[in-house]
């Protein structure tokens, strides 16, 4: 147990872990410090929602804070935390040179959530009809932002181990300058397993997805005018339900229940539906990161249909919990299959338990995580010496970033 150090986590939004993955994964972080002994305190500009999680019931302390306002100084100063975590480089942009200014001797954590460049370049791409390549990246606006925000960080939380492969590789990034941290999961125990409906207690096709997220509105898309065609043409009584948060005019006019089609919106209690679903079905092809629908999936017990980008580094070298497939006849092809075929299922359900085990268990993680956490903050001069571009880009962005926000802030004043 660590006592008497104070986390802040700066957040982008405030979390809903049944609304999306990255809200799931930063209940998980928070619930790590709080375990590891840490006083944790959440901070977001961000608008209160219905679907926020209760932060007071974590044992979080919940402050709201203002965009481009000295305020928040006054507020980090008193503060005083030891460890500052940015969700996303977007709030390390905005919020790390005051924090740099304020707490120098603060260590600052950066959870990327997954490569926002990386999933911008591949839709756009894609909506090019071209080939995505590591060269997209290096002319992407975005890129320049979110590699500038990883260097001024001590430590950037990177969810993928191909992003890993590809910040060393692509951008040079120095390996200690990152920290692989998947999704972080509890065992599934054998009364787990046994609780869940069988085979033959499941129906249904299902897909869920947080609907403002632009991957998955592509995905449901694809299903309706390609995918769900092939499957119906086989299995003509097949249903599919889609599931999400967030859904606009646009999806909801998707709903076609004589179709098998069925947009059934936000779900109280997204495990129920995945777990009384036979097949899930993820035909992403773009995006970035790992998928929390198909890891939850995997909890469920619920075989799946994804593409390569959406397996992308989720399953190392064990088999996928069901099929991956990028051809569109293939992917209807293996659902039907899958859905049909119980020798087929149970095997992959086995896959995806599998996978869980080895892969995403918090025990796996933490105590590497904490003791790395631990060993750059006590040698965090030295850290930052070794680290001569991400001392450079903070300078500019104490010259610039500082005086932009600086005359935002007295602009607002006169409004």
């Amino acid at each position: 147990m660590i006592a008497n150090q104070r986390v802040l986590i700066l957040g982008f939004v405030w979390p809903e872990p049944n609304s999306s993955a990255a809200g799931g994964r930063m209940v998980q972080l928070i619930s790590i410090f709080k375990e590891q002994g840490f006083d944790v305190t959440f901070a977001s500009s961000a608008s209160d929602s219905d679907y926020m999680v209760d932060l007071e019931s974590l044992g979080v302390d919940k402050k709201s804070i203002a965009l481009n306002c000295s305020s928040f100084d006054v507020f980090v100063a008193a503060l005083n935390p030891s460890i500052v975590l940015f969700d996303r480089f977007m709030m390390e942009e905005q919020f790390g040179w005051r924090v740099a200014e304020n707490c120098p001797d603060a260590l600052r954590l950066l959870d990327t959530e997954d490569l926002h460049c990386l999933r911008l370049a591949r839709q756009k791409a894609f909506k090019e009809n071209r080939k995505f390549t590591t060269d997209d990246l290096l002319v992407e606006d975005v890129a320049k932002r979110e590699i500038a925000s990883i260097l001024r960080s001590d430590i950037s939380f990177i969810i993928s181990q191909f992003e890993m492969e590809l910040l060393q590789s692509v951008f040079k990034i120095d390996k200690g300058l990152l920290c692989y941290l998947p999704l972080l999961l509890e065992p599934i125990d054998d009364s787990d397993i046994q609780n869940l409906p069988l085979f033959e207690e499941r129906n249904n096709f299902v897909f869920i997805g947080n609907f403002l997220h632009e991957p998955n509105w592509n995905a449901v898309q694809y299903l309706k005018e390609t995918i769900w065609p092939l499957i119906r043409k086989q299995f003509p009584e097949a249903v599919l339900q889609i599931s999400g948060a967030y859904p606009s005019q646009k999806v909801l006019q998707l709903h076609q229940p004589k179709e098998g089609f069925h947009i059934m919106g936000r779900a109280n209690d997204a495990q129920e539906v995945v777990k009384n679903a036979r097949v899930v079905l993820a035909p992403l092809r773009f995006g970035a990161g790992i998928k929390g629908k198909l890891v939850e999936a995997m909890q469920c017990g619920t075989p799946s249909v994804t593409t390569n980008i959406g397996a992308e580094s989720m399953h190392g070298n064990l088999p996928w919990s069901g099929f991956i497939a990028d051809d569109s006849q293939v992917f209807a092809d293996a659902a039907v299959e899958l859905y049909q075929d119980k020798t087929l299922w149970l095997k992959a359900q086995e896959n995806g338990f599998r996978i869980i085990e080895k892969r995403y268990l918090k025990a796996l993680f933490v105590d590497d995580l904490i003791q790395h956490i631990l060993k750059v903050q006590n040698h965090l001069k030295q850290h930052r010496l070794h680290n001569f571009m991400g001392a450079m880009l903070q300078h500019h962005t104490l010259t610039s970033t500082k005086y932009m926000s600086r005359w935002i802030e007295e602009k607002n004043k006169k409004i």
